[in-house]
């Protein structure tokens, strides 16, 4: 059954489909209308006249030539998003850029659709220019905080802070960047929340897709396990468990005995993915450890009561005690090439 939301959706979105393409044909007929019209009606003509955009002030019908100004310079730059709309399907990067230039374009067409109507009434637009000037110098006094969203989202779009579809932190929310306004930006998280910020208050932000995403995993094995043993395990078959997730991009990487704990010995992995896969990849990378450890008979400490007699353990043979000491100078040459705190999570 489907639910109203999605229903009142999709008939939005009809309804979005069917305006357009009516648009999209009116403003086709106006300019063959405009083409032809010489033929029609004359190209000296009153009609012909009111009709064409570019024919000056003189004798026209106010009417036709308002309607003419408001197809020319309004579907002129409904046609120009809609060519911005698709070149952003195309581009990974620039979106907010063609955010921008879009809403910059929607207010232009219909200031000079505006203007242009008010000329065809014989009123001086230079004056009310002028007028609108020292208005807007009088508002801006009392509008600061508005002038600086503007500010700061130009800043952000040129310096390139982050783009449309960037993962960031910003105020201890991390979501997916949806849109960038000339005043607000619009933040979605994991769950579909959608936040609203101006753009004056994104003072602290983290962008998670400038770079790989390091995502740890660590695993317990029991204090009666041997070490050398594991460490030879992980040593053959680390490469076989990177390539069963195929989301990692480096790694997995073994970083060592990371804690003693109260019930057994903390193992830590780490390998670095894209922020949008990295909770995959950190359940992915459970799972294989797991499946690896079991495999291999080595076991993943829990509480229980021992009502029986106590395991016995595997003892390392020689090949499993150099494949150890293999692998933990891997682990220190490696841990020299980066810093430690980047391992902290």
């Amino acid at each position: 059954m489907i639910n109203f939301k999605e229903k009142s959706e999709k008939t939005q979105k009809v309804v979005g489909i069917v305006f357009t393409v009516l648009l999209l044909c009116l403003a086709a007929a106006y300019f063959v209308l405009l083409i032809i019209g010489p033929r029609i009606f004359g190209a000296d003509s009153v009609i012909y006249r009111s009709i064409n955009p570019f024919s000056g002030a003189g004798d026209c019908i106010k009417w036709i030539r308002v309607l003419s100004y408001a197809f020319f310079f309004i579907t002129i730059g409904y046609v120009l998003r809609l060519v911005i709309c698709w070149a952003m399907t195309f581009v990974k990067k620039g979106k907010a850029i063609l955010n921008l230039v879009s809403s910059f374009i929607k207010y232009l067409s219909v200031l000079v659709f505006v203007f242009a109507s008010l000329r065809t009434f014989n009123v001086d637009t230079g004056t009310l220019l002028a007028g609108i000037g020292i208005l807007s110098l009088i508002v801006g006094l009392g509008a600061q905080p508005l002038i600086e969203d503007i500010i700061s989202g130009l800043f952000i779009v040129f310096e390139n802070v982050f783009d449309v579809g960037d993962i960031i932190i910003v105020d201890g929310f991390r979501g997916t960047v949806r849109d960038i306004g000339i005043r607000t930006t619009r933040f979605e998280d994991t769950s579909g929340n959608f936040k609203i910020m101006n753009n004056s208050d994104l003072r602290t932000v983290i962008n998670l897709t400038d770079h790989l995403t390091l995502v740890p995993c660590v695993v317990q094995i029991e204090y009666g396990e041997s070490i050398e043993r594991v460490e030879a395990v992980i040593n053959d078959h680390i490469k076989e468990v990177g390539e069963a997730i195929p989301d990692i991009i480096e790694g997995p990487f073994y970083k060592g005995v990371s804690e003693l704990g109260a019930s057994g010995v903390s193992l830590k992995f780490v390998a670095r993915c894209e922020e949008d896969c990295r909770f995959q990849v950190e359940r992915d990378m459970n799972r294989q450890f797991k499946l690896l450890f079991d495999a291999h008979n080595i076991n993943i400490p829990f509480t229980q009561v021992v009502i029986h007699q106590p395991t016995v353990f595997s003892e390392p043979d020689i090949s499993d005690r150099i494949k150890s000491q293999d692998l933990i100078q891997q682990q220190r040459e490696n841990e020299a090439d980066s810093s430690d705190n980047d391992y902290h999570s």
